[in-house]
C-alpha cells in the first residue's frame, strides 16, 4: 500500500506535454517534446525513477468553452436542462461534447437578484479529450483528472478567502483570465495576445457577464512582466502577486525550468485535491468522491461504532481491572487462607476421632455395673445359671422360689424395659426354673458404665462367677438341685444381704 503516491500532472502545451510530479517535498518539472509523447512520458519518468499509476490532464483553456448561462426557473434535474442549451452555445452542438457546470451564486452588487438559475459551463469538443486520454493509456497512467489548466490555479492559494479577484496568469504570448468571487470561480477567458491594455479592456467588458461593478485585487503571475502593473492599476484595485501558500512558494521555488507560466500551470494541476472544478473526464472513468453529506453520514456512522465498541469494550476492560486487583488480593490473602485451611482440616480431623471414640463408648458393652445392679435386684432365693449380654438387651437364667416376681423387680429399674420370660417357667422340686429376657432402656447408656470400664486389651468381658449354694439347707425330702452352669470366671461377685422371710426384696418400687 503507497501512503505517499506520486502525483504528477501534464498541461497539454500545442504539441509539448509539460509534466511535474510532486513526490513528498521532491518536485519534477519537465517538457516532453517528441512525436511519439506517450513513449516519451514513460521514457522520462523511469529515467527520473518516478512511478506514479495515475495522471492528472489539464487543457489549455482555449480549447474549452467557458461561459455563464442561465437557465429558466422551472423544476428539474439541472443537468439535462444544462445539456439542452449546449446545443445552442457550443459550434459544434453538445450531443457527443464533454461537459460539467458549476451553479454561480447571485451577484447582484445591490441591485434586484436575478430571477433565472445561473451556471458555469465548461464544454471540450470530444477529439480533444480523446487524445488526452489516449496520450495517458499509452503512457500506462491511469487518468483521474482533466480540466482546464488555469482552473487549478486556486489550489496554490489560501482556501478561504473574501472579495472578488482578478487574477492574470501568462503563458507565452496568450494570456488567461480568472475571475474569482471568494473561492468559487466565476467566469474564465483567455486572450491571444498579452498587451496590458488589451488584457485592461477584456477585464472591464468581462465585468458586465460577471455581474460585477468591479473588483477588490488583481493578481498576476505567469510569464506577466513588471510593467503589467501599470496598465492593470487603472481597474481601481491593487495589483499584486497571489498570496501563495508557503508549500506553494516551496514548490514554485523548486522549479526552474521555462517556460515558467507552463510549468506553474501544470504545478497547479498537481496540486490540485480530488474534486475538481469543471470536471471534463468521461463519467466512467472518474473516480468516486464522497460528497459532503456522504462524508458527514460516514463520520456519524464512524462515530457511531466507535460509540458502540467502546459501550462493549469498557465494561469489558473495567472488569478485567476489577478481576486482576481481587485476584492481586487473593494472591496476598493465599498464606493466611491455607493456614486456616490446615487449621480446618486439623480441627476436623479431630472431631472425627472424639466422635469415633464417643461412638465406641456408646455401643460397648459393660456388664460390671450390670452385674452390680442385679446383684442389688435379684432376691436371695434366686440362682442365676447363666447371664448374657448383647447390644440389645440381657438375657437371665436361673432359678427361683418364684419366678414371677421377678419380672415387677426388674421393669422397676432404669436400665431395663419389657422384660418378659422368653420361655415358659418349669418347676422343680422347691423352686422354679425360668429365662427372662429384657431389653436396654433407651434413655440409658448400654450397660450404663463409664468408659474406665471397658478393658483396655480389647478382649471381651467376662462376667464374675455367681455363688453355687445360698445360705441355708435344702428342704428334706426335696429333689436334688440341677447342675448349675458356671459363670465367667475373673469377676467378684457381692455378698448379699440378708431379709426377714416375710418380704421379698426389691419387691417395691425402688
Amino acid at each position: 500500500m503507497i501512503l505517499d503516491p506520486t502525483r504528477l500532472a501534464i498541461f497539454l502545451l500545442s504539441d509539448r506535454l509539460v509534466a511535474v510530479a510532486i513526490q513528498r517535498r521532491r518536485v519534477e518539472a519537465f517538457v516532453v517534446d517528441a512525436e511519439n509523447s506517450a513513449a516519451a512520458l514513460r521514457a522520462e519518468l523511469d529515467q527520473r525513477r518516478l512511478a506514479p499509476r495515475t495522471v492528472a490532464i489539464g487543457l489549455p483553456r482555449a480549447s474549452v468553452t467557458v461561459k455563464p448561462i442561465e437557465l429558466p426557473s422551472v423544476g428539474g434535474e439541472l443537468r439535462d436542462m444544462v445539456r439542452f442549451e449546449l446545443e445552442r452555445h457550443l459550434p459544434s452542438g453538445g450531443d457527443d461534447s464533454p461537459f460539467d457546470y458549476l451553479p454561480l451564486p447571485p451577484e447582484s452588487d445591490g441591485g434586484p437578484a436575478p430571477a433565472a438559475q445561473e451556471v458555469l459551463i465548461a464544454a471540450a469538443d470530444r477529439r480533444v479529450v480523446d487524445g488526452a486520454l489516449r496520450i495517458a493509456e499509452d503512457a500506462k497512467l491511469r487518468p483521474v483528472s482533466i480540466t482546464v489548466a488555469s482552473h487549478n490555479l486556486t489550489a496554490l492559494v489560501p482556501r478561504q478567502r473574501r472579495g472578488r479577484v482578478v487574477w492574470v496568469h501568462r503563458v507565452g504570448d496568450g494570456t488567461d483570465l480568472l475571475f474569482l468571487s471568494g473561492p468559487t470561480l466565476v467566469l474564465s477567458r483567455t486572450l491571444p495576445e498579452a498587451d496590458h491594455t488589451v488584457i485592461a479592456d477584456a477585464i472591464r467588458r468581462s465585468f458586465v457577464l460577471a455581474h460585477w461593478r468591479g473588483c477588490d485585487a488583481i493578481w498576476i503571475s505567469g510569464d506577466a512582466t513588471a510593467d503589467a502593473a501599470g496598465a492593470l492599476a487603472d481597474l481601481g484595485a491593487p495589483v499584486t502577486e497571489p498570496p501563495f501558500t508557503s508549500s506553494a512558494r516551496q514548490r514554485l521555488a523548486a522549479i526552474t525550468e521555462t517556460p515558467r507560466g507552463a510549468f506553474d500551470l501544470a504545478l497547479a494541476v498537481a496540486s490540485a485535491g480530488r474534486v475538481r472544478p469543471l470536471e471534463l473526464i468521461p463519467p466512467a472513468l472518474r473516480p468516486r468522491h464522497l460528497t459532503r453529506p456522504q462524508m458527514m453520514t460516514a463520520g456519524m456512522l464512524a462515530a457511531t461504532l466507535l460509540l458502540g465498541l467502546g459501550a462493549l469494550l469498557v465494561p469489558g476492560y473495567q472488569n478485567s481491572r476489577r478481576l486482576a486487583d481481587l485476584n492481586a488480593r487473593i494472591a496476598r490473602l493465599d498464606p493466611e487462607v491455607r493456614a486456616v485451611e490446615k487449621v480446618v482440616q486439623e480441627l476436623d480431623r479431630k472431631r472425627r476421632l472424639l466422635a469415633t471414640v464417643q461412638s465406641i463408648e456408646s455401643t460397648t458393652i459393660r456388664p460390671l455395673p450390670v452385674v452390680r445392679e442385679l446383684t442389688e435386684l435379684l432376691p436371695t432365693d434366686a440362682w442365676l445359671t447363666m447371664l448374657a449380654l448383647d447390644t440389645k438387651g440381657v438375657e437371665l437364667t436361673g432359678q427361683a422360689a418364684a419366678a414371677a416376681a421377678l419380672i415387677p423387680l426388674l421393669e422397676n429399674s432404669p436400665r431395663f424395659e419389657r422384660v418378659e420370660f422368653s420361655s415358659p417357667v418349669t418347676r422343680g422340686r422347691d423352686r422354679e426354673q425360668f429365662r427372662i429376657r429384657a431389653t436396654w432402656e433407651a434413655s440409658a447408656t448400654v450397660a450404663g458404665a463409664p468408659a474406665s470400664a471397658t478393658p483396655p486389651t480389647g478382649r471381651p468381658p467376662t462376667l464374675p462367677p455367681l455363688p453355687t449354694q445360698r445360705p441355708g439347707p435344702p428342704t428334706v425330702g426335696a429333689p436334688a438341685e440341677p447342675p448349675q452352669a458356671p459363670l465367667p470366671e475373673g469377676l467378684p461377685m457381692q455378698p448379699r444381704r440378708s431379709f426377714p422371710p416375710t418380704a421379698i426384696p426389691g419387691s417395691g418400687a425402688r
